[in-house]
């Protein structure tokens, strides 16, 4: 049964929670409008300043495991390469074109006063929401970007120039280079803003040439530290996801999550902890515009399983799970079994407890089977972890290290390992 994923973000009627992120995936109104035809529900159009851009090429690096997929990603793209009235006829265009579709804009200026002169223009323009990039890590100038996002003085200075200059609601995007995001996000919301979009890309070297001895990509002989973002992302955004969802004076403004969703079950994790948008690139870079399908699929077919009507019953039901780690209980072990029916015999558990953890498994040579020695074992399942074999090294038996029997007590467990 398909549901309805509607959900309301700022004020703002959306069809679904799935934005593409300010980026290369939507430079312009035509490129936007198959984007929109294959089912996004907004965008947040790349971020328009008063110039255009001059970038160098190449400018991405992927790492990967294999060819045909990316593990993670580097782009040394700045903002858009088009100037402010270019970007707001292709603005105009698209509302016009697409009145129901949801049109966030994303801006930077330099200085208090650009910042209000690109307020001005994109709220002109028709766009529906306007999203403030305080996180770029790869921009030329230090008044601009990441460098500015660190600095809560300017993010409060800045977002109230922009919030004087509007009536459209604010969004403010957050840098994950920085050690606590909520203080940044925090001067936002004293400056007015509505909400919180995180995470940016985070900067990175991705590789290195070995033969011109510099990064990659490589410009002429040189390299720079860039944004990596992709699905290697996905546990530090989570994590100041996490944060923001926690923070007691953050408590009324909206999230906006990003940073590795490529699968609907990445989107879910995000809302679980809190987002109610949902912004994607880089796995639109590698697959295209159709993984929407998949993405509103597998989300309308899980709360279909959990007995959910709406979208809005799911957003920050998992924050409350999430808890410093002096909170959680130590009193108990989990020791693993094997299904010997599954195991292919490939030893990897084995070499990964003796080499890596606590010598616990014994290798049975003869039948090329693993031994758990249950008196060694101290539950930290690094050899399920190991398992290539989905479901073949479970959770089975709680062991209480006082060594009483407390069968009044019910351990949750995770249900599936692949």
């Amino acid at each position: 049964m398909k549901k309805d994923l509607s959900i309301d973000f700022l004020g703002v009627h959306c069809e679904n929670p799935f934005f593409l992120s300010s980026s290369p995936v939507c430079n312009n109104a035509e490129q936007i409008s198959k984007a929109f035809d294959a089912g996004w529900a907004g965008i947040f159009y790349k971020t328009v300043g008063i110039e255009g851009m001059n970038e160098c090429s190449p400018r991405f690096d992927i790492i990967s495991n294999e060819p045909s997929s990316w593990t993670g990603f580097k782009n040394m793209e700045q903002i858009s390469e088009l100037p402010l009235e270019k970007n707001v006829i292709e603005i105009k265009k698209l509302k016009e074109s697409y009145p129901t579709k949801v049109i966030g804009v994303s801006i930077m200026g330099s200085n208090e006063e650009e910042w209000r002169t690109l307020a001005k223009a994109v709220t002109e323009a028709g766009a529906d929401i306007i999203e403030l990039n305080f996180s770029c890590p790869q921009m030329t100038s230090h008044d601009m970007g990441a460098d500015v996002g660190q600095s809560p003085e300017l993010v409060e200075k800045y977002t109230r120039a922009v919030v004087e200059s509007t009536h459209l609601p604010v969004v403010a995007k957050m840098t994950p280079n920085i050690t606590k995001m909520s203080v940044p996000a925090i001067a936002a919301a004293k400056g007015g803003a509505k909400s919180v979009s995180a995470i940016n890309t985070i900067k990175s070297l991705t590789n290195l040439d070995l033969d011109n001895l510099t990064g990659k990509p490589v410009v002429n002989g040189k390299s720079s530290v860039s944004g990596y973002s992709g699905n290697a992302a996905k546990p530090i955004a989570l994590r100041f996801i996490t944060e923001l969802a926690q923070c007691e004076e953050l408590k009324d403004l909206e999230l906006s999550g990003m940073g590795g969703i490529e699968t609907w079950q990445d989107a879910i994790e995000f809302i679980l902890l809190g987002c109610r948008n949902l912004q994607v690139t880089t796995s639109v870079m590698q697959y295209g515009y159709r993984i929407v399908d998949d993405l509103i699929s597998g989300l309308s077919h899980y709360m279909d399983e959990r007995g959910v009507d709406r979208l809005e019953e799911l957003v920050g039901i998992a924050v409350d799970n999430i808890v410093p780690s002096e909170d959680l209980d130590r009193s108990f072990m989990i020791i693993p079994t094997v299904d010997m029916d599954k195991c292919l015999g490939c030893g990897r558990c084995y070499i990964s407890c003796y080499d890596g953890s606590h010598q616990a498994i014994e290798w049975d040579s003869q039948n090329r089977k693993p031994i758990i020695l249950e008196d060694k074992c101290v539950g930290c399942h690094l050899c399920l972890n190991v398992c290539p074999v989905s479901n073949c090294i479970t959770p089975e038996k709680v062991v209480y290290k006082d060594g009483k029997d407390h069968t009044d007590k019910e351990v949750v467990q995770q249900l599936v390992y692949q």
